[in-house]
C-alpha cells in the first residue's frame, strides 16, 4: 500500500494572512509583557530577600483587595508550601522577577520563607548496628 500523495496547494488560492494581534503575537495567544520590571514597580534597588532556588513560600493570609495581580496570584499559588523554583516554573516568570516579588510581599509579612528540610547525611549508628544484628540472625 503506497501513502497517499500530498497535493501542493497554489499560493494564490490561499486566503491572506491574518492581521495580526496587537502587541505582535498571535490571536489567542498569551504574550508576556515586554518588559519584566512591570511586574516588579518601582524598586528603590534595596536589599533582596536571601531567597534560594529551593526555599519554602507559604502565604500568611488570603491577598488584599489593594493587592497587585502578580501578589494576589502568588498569594494563592503558596496557599501551600511551594519551593521559589516551583513559583517561577508555575507563573513562568525569571527566578529574579519572582525573587522580587517575593521580597515585597516577606516585607509586609504576607508570607513566610522557611529552608528546606535538610535530612541527616549520616544514618544513626545504633539503627545500623539494629539491622546488621537483625541481617544476622537469619
Amino acid at each position: 500500500m503506497t501513502p497517499p500523495r500530498r497535493r501542493r496547494r497554489n499560493p494564490e488560492a490561499q486566503p491572506p494572512p491574518e492581521p495580526a494581534a496587537a502587541g505582535g503575537g498571535k490571536a489567542g495567544e498569551e504574550k508576556q509583557p515586554e518588559r519584566l520590571y512591570i511586574l516588579t514597580g518601582a524598586t528603590d534597588g534595596g536589599e533582596r530577600a536571601s531567597i534560594d532556588l529551593v526555599t519554602l513560600i507559604v502565604a500568611r493570609s488570603d491577598p488584599e483587595p489593594t493587592a497587585t495581580p502578580e501578589q494576589a496570584v502568588l498569594l494563592r499559588l503558596c496557599r501551600a508550601p511551594l519551593s521559589v523554583a516551583e513559583i517561577s516554573a508555575y507563573l513562568s516568570l525569571p527566578f529574579s522577577v519572582v525573587t522580587v516579588l517575593l521580597t515585597d510581599l516577606l516585607a509586609a509579612e504576607l508570607v513566610q520563607a522557611r529552608a528546606p528540610i535538610v535530612r541527616q547525611a549520616t544514618p544513626d549508628r545504633s539503627l545500623l548496628e539494629a539491622v546488621m544484628h537483625g541481617l544476622q540472625k537469619l
